[in-house]
């Protein structure tokens, strides 16, 4: 039976226990579940109080196509909120091999304690001294991780980001191809990894076996059902294939809303230079990989090996939010430069994202000129350093905003706005307001109905429709985060009829339970239910849910668009 694995880092103790009260969870649902009961929502993230939560999804067991997705959930040190940060790799893979369903981290060390590496396996956690790779990257670190656990070593990293508890960190996961290149980017739980004093958590290596449905003949045919929608449907079965999620650069370009100079216009001129195109055209010349899955089982392949110009492993990951934050956010029109940012941000530990419109921020600011990718670039190597910049940089768009005396900071509830202008995707701008996650494009993607034109088309200069259509992909993703199933599912699943019902299908032979249509969407409400409350009592109120005032005083070209929707109409967007 699948248990929680509790670990105490200031005593070294731990224990295994039954779900519980947490039965029927998994991922996001658990997590959030966890954090809201167990966590003060008044208490310091980096206080003793704070949980780290790895969970797994429900399905994470089951071998279903693209359900090894890993919930990372705590109170945020970035937004002061609730975060579920949800990641790739094989750590959700391995963990029900333990019969582990999720692992709570919880008090802290003292502020002189030393880092240790955490061995997790099936009945013991036994604590390591970490001396010989704290203060190292993450590429390196993890090397001398496979020295001692093998070249298939299953981790966790801390990057030095982490450990200097910096609140744009992010946890790193290996993935299928022994790279530390998956994170739990959003929300800065690095910092609470680090403030608990964990540099590594490594799962153990003989770890083998897989679970087996209650119903073996009904899973196979659902499962079997499953995969051939995902590999029939044009954007999980081709496009992302083909041109990973960059495929969006030029489509987002061309509607006007991807945003550029700081999100002052909604069109990069030379966007062909980092186009999705452009980049499989290099990966090909240099003899990478245009394909690869974050873990096993992936049936979508939407990641790559991104190779420098001497044919040698860069980056991979390289997704279009990064492309576009260090791009077209900073008018930079180098890949080679841009993709050596995003390995800089996978060695430190530090959210693509937050970084790109830090470094926007940074050039409003005169610290940088526009366009200087090789300066940004720098900058960002400053980050997990003794140089002041690097923790000024580390901590985001909001505080480097406040140390370079700019006020065009484009986040909500303190974290960085992703890759699409709401004003000219209007359904993104609501989930950006309304997701107890702050400015997040996964908690409900509305680029998906309104550019892409999958599961209907409303629009996305109108004002009408967005409010609904945003709540309802909250609520269906916050359900695909509990199963532990890659977001990217919800292009075919809006575009299938059978397809909640074949993922219910799923979930009810998996565990020989009874699981409906009404089950999966009330999963979803009462994920996000306990996010809004958690954020309730942290504080928040409804006037929280809106974006930055320059939205709604500045037009956007090349469609002239604004954001005009009230804090009181926002609120219907709420569960």
């Amino acid at each position: 039976m699948p248990r929680i694995l509790r670990i105490n880092t200031r005593t070294k103790e731990f224990n295994f226990e039954e779900l519980g009260e947490y039965a029927g969870l998994g991922g996001r649902g658990l997590t959030s579940r966890l954090v809201n009961k167990e966590v003060p929502a008044d208490s310091h993230p980096l206080s003793a109080s704070n949980k780290l939560v790895f969970a797994a999804g429900i399905l994470a067991h089951s071998g279903a196509a693209n359900s090894g997705r890993l919930s990372c959930g705590a109170k945020s040190p970035l937004t002061g909120g609730i975060k579920e940060s949800n990641s790739g790799g094989q750590f959700a893979q391995v963990l029900p091999k333990l019969d582990i369903l999720a692992i709570v981290f919880e008090d802290k060390p003292a502020q002189d304690a030393p880092f240790s590496i955490l061995e997790i396996y099936a009945d013991k956690v036994v604590f390591k001294d970490a001396s010989a790779i704290v203060g190292k990257d993450n590429y390196p670190a993890h090397e001398e991780l496979k020295k001692v656990y093998g070249e298939k070593a299953v981790t966790a990293l801390a990057g030095p980001a982490g450990e200097q508890c910096l609140t744009a960190s992010t946890i790193q996961f290996s993935d299928p191809h022994n790279h530390p290149a998956r994170s739990a980017g959003r929300g800065g739980l690095g910092a609470v990894m680090g403030s608990k004093k964990i540099k590594a958590v490594v799962l153990d290596p003989a770890a083998s076996g897989r679970g087996k449905a209650v119903d073996q003949d009904k899973f196979k045919v659902a499962r079997k059902r499953w995969t051939e929608i995902l590999t029939g449907h044009p954007v999980t079965g081709e496009g992302l294939a083909a041109y990973g999620t960059c495929i969006l650069v030029n489509i987002i370009n061309e509607a006007g809303a991807l945003p550029t100079k700081n999100f002052r216009n909604g069109r990069f001129d030379d966007v062909a230079e980092i186009s999705g195109e452009k980049i499989a055209e290099i990966i090909e010349s240099r003899n990478g990989k245009t394909k690869e899955g974050c873990h096993t089982g992936c049936v979508i392949q939407c990641s790559q090996r991104y190779n420098d110009k001497n044919g040698d492993y860069l980056t991979s990951g390289f997704e279009y939010e990064t492309v576009w934050g260090f791009g077209a956010n900073c008018l930079v029109k180098d890949i080679d430069v841009i993709a050596t940012m995003d390995r800089v941000c996978d060695e430190k530990g530090i959210d693509t994202i937050e970084m790109g419109c830090t470094m926007g921020v940074a050039m409003d600011g005169g610290i940088l000129e526009w366009g200087d990718g090789e300066a940004a670039l720098a900058l960002l190597r400053k980050v997990g350093t003794a140089d002041p910049m690097g923790r000024i940089i580390g901590n985001g768009t909001v505080f480097a905003g406040k140390a370079f005396g700019v006020d065009r900071i484009p986040t909500v509830k303190g974290q960085s706005l992703p890759a699409y202008d709401p004003r000219s995707v209007k359904g993104i701008g609501v989930t950006y307001a309304t997701t107890p996650m702050g400015g997040d494009h996964t908690a409900g993607y509305a680029v998906a109905t309104n550019i892409l034109k999958i599961g209907g088309d409303i629009d996305p200069l109108s004002r009408e429709g967005q409010i609904e259509l945003s709540k309802n992909l909250q609520i269906a993703t916050a359900a695909i985060d509990a199963l532990g199933l890659c977001l990217f599912v919800a292009f075919a699943v809006l575009d299938t009829e059978d397809a909640v019902q074949c993922i219910c299908d799923m979930v009810s032979a998996s565990h020989g339970i009874e699981f409906t249509t009404d089950d999966f969407i009330a999963l979803g409400v009462n994920t996000l239910k306990n996010e809004l409350e958690f954020n309730a009592n942290a504080g928040f109120t409804k006037f929280d849910d809106q974006l930055p005032r320059f939205f709604s005083e500045e037009t956007l070209e090349p469609h002239n668009t604004i954001w005009d929707y009230s804090v009181e109409e926002l609120q219907a967007a709420k569960v």
